[in-house]
């Protein structure tokens, strides 16, 4: 199936992306004129682009809440929010392995390879492989190399 792909871009719908700002303005529409609905406040968290206009991006975040945001705000660096806690970060793909670090619910990590089941994700200097269902910030059938 043909992914949808941006009208400015031409970049893949919806993808994946994280922000650039440690303070972005969240607007009701495509311009610096919209009301300003929130700030969003932690830099490198993952949001989800589901619209484009001009120079802006309609994004939503892990909780579904979003709205306009200027695209100077925004990285293609991935990263993902781990949402399980003490999640075990395996020294490679696999159930029986060694263990890194385990990573608390919320951690945001960034996102490395991803084969069908599992991601290697960089936390905090420290490198290995969870199950990617345990994530949010990347898509189920998505594969990274």
């Amino acid at each position: 199936m043909e992914k949808k792909r941006g009208p400015v871009t031409n970049l893949p719908m919806p993808r994946y992306v994280s922000l650039k700002a440690s303070k972005a303005n969240v607007r009701r529409g495509p311009s610096r004129t919209h009301r300003i609905d929130w700030v969003f406040t932690r830099k490198s968290m993952p949001l989800q682009i589901t619209a484009e206009y001009g120079h802006w991006r309609r994004v939503r975040d892990i909780e579904g809440a979003g709205g306009w945001v200027h695209y100077s705000l925004l990285s293609g660096v991935r990263t993902v929010i781990v949402q399980k806690d003490m999640l075990p970060l395996a020294m490679r793909p696999g159930e029986k392995v060694g263990t890194a670090a385990h990573l608390e619910h919320g951690v945001i990590a960034k996102l490395e390879e991803c084969n069908p089941d599992w991601c290697r994700l960089n936390a905090g200097g420290y490198k290995g492989w969870v199950l990617k269902e345990n994530l949010w910030g990347v898509e189920a059938n998505e594969i990274r190399d």
